[in-house]
């Protein structure tokens, strides 16, 4: 264990994300985002005019209910402006999923960094903002065109100041990176209305995470993430963040999972599935062996997106958790029937 723990450089001291060349200040990884996410000062390409076009920058939020999964993305990748929702229900599978595309990013507006600040978009046919507020995550989604008879949302997400997050900042070449926040087991609350439907959200069984990411890729990119929030046979709130892919991880990985809002930093992950046939079960486990998982999917979310300059491919399985996890104490942590998911992505963008 020694070893692995050595491996993960830890970011202690706050400041820029970026130096004046564009070079990245740290490295590394922490279990709250300290580092100001300063994008104007990004140096990858000599005609300065088209940096914008190639920073991307998204807030994906996800809801874990008993019954369904919920989620709510505003993003833009610089030359375009993506907004989406989509929902699955864990008993009939049955599945609806909308897109909204915009010009160069056209509408969206996007914070600075992941601790303050208001994330929106709102035409027409679509109002979506997260509020970020002193203790907790404000969602509201209104959407009438989706599906039949539309999705609204007013939700609210618990997160305290010592609720610890994965958040990881490593290089992608020698002029790219990632800056990525990852938020697992946030109490969710509020209520949700869905094909003539109301849902009342407990926040004793429903959690919320967030995929918060800026950052520079190559242009074609390969990554696969696995995640959950949810609760153990006892009670806990236990979420996943493993995945590999892009990027330098020779000093940090995103590897770990959160018990009861508390980090435990994994170092390298392997996962094993079939591309072929991604519904067989994947197994993951940590190279220090405080993670044996084996992950049995029930759906496949798959998203196809080619517009020329943008093409994409993604097979989000969705399934349960079956293993075991441990602290960095030594205390085993069983895993089992934790609805989550995992994906392979493939990107040109």
């Amino acid at each position: 264990m020694p070893h692995e723990q050595a491996r993960q450089q830890l970011i202690q001291r706050q400041g820029p994300l970026l130096g004046d060349d564009g070079s990245l200040k740290q490295v590394g990884w922490s279990p709250q985002p300290i580092l100001d996410c300063n994008l104007e000062q990004a140096n990858f390409y000599r005609l300065k005019f088209l940096q914008p076009l190639r920073i991307k920058r998204w807030d994906y939020y996800g809801i874990f209910m008993p019954t369904h999964y919920y989620s709510f993305t505003i993003s833009s990748v610089g030359y375009i402006g993506m907004i989406f929702a989509y929902v699955l229900d864990f008993d009939t599978l049955a599945f609806a999923e909308k897109t909204i595309i915009t010009p160069f990013g056209s509408g969206v507006q996007l914070p600075r960094n992941s601790t303050k600040g208001e994330s929106v978009f709102e035409n027409k046919q679509l109002k979506m903002r997260f509020e970020v507020k002193p203790d907790s995550r404000h969602l509201l989604c209104d959407w009438p065109g989706f599906g039949e008879g539309g999705l609204q949302a007013d939700l609210s997400l618990a997160l305290p100041r010592d609720h610890e997050s994965m958040n990881i900042i490593i290089p992608i070449g020698l002029k790219r990176f990632y800056d990525n926040r990852k938020v697992n087991n946030m109490r969710a609350s509020g209520t949700i209305h869905y094909q003539g439907q109301e849902y009342h959200l407990d926040p004793r069984t429903c959690l919320g995470s967030l995929d918060w990411g800026r950052g520079v890729w190559a242009l074609k990119s390969h990554w696969v993430w696995a995640s959950s929030s949810g609760f153990t046979a006892k009670g806990q709130r236990l979420g996943l963040n493993l995945g590999y892919g892009f990027g330098d991880n020779s000093k940090a990985t995103e590897n770990a999972f959160i018990l009861e809002g508390k980090v435990h930093k994994l170092g390298r992950v392997d996962f094993r599935f079939n591309s072929k046939n991604y519904m067989e079960p994947w197994h993951m486990k940590s190279e220090d062996g405080r993670l044996n998982l084996r992950f049995e999917p029930f759906y496949d979310r798959t998203a196809k997106t080619d517009i020329k300059l943008l093409k994409s491919e993604v097979h989000q399985m969705f399934g349960r958790y079956h293993g075991f996890v441990m602290t960095e104490s030594g205390e085993t942590i069983d895993v089992y029937n934790l609805v989550g998911f995992a994906e392979e992505h493939f990107a040109k963008w």
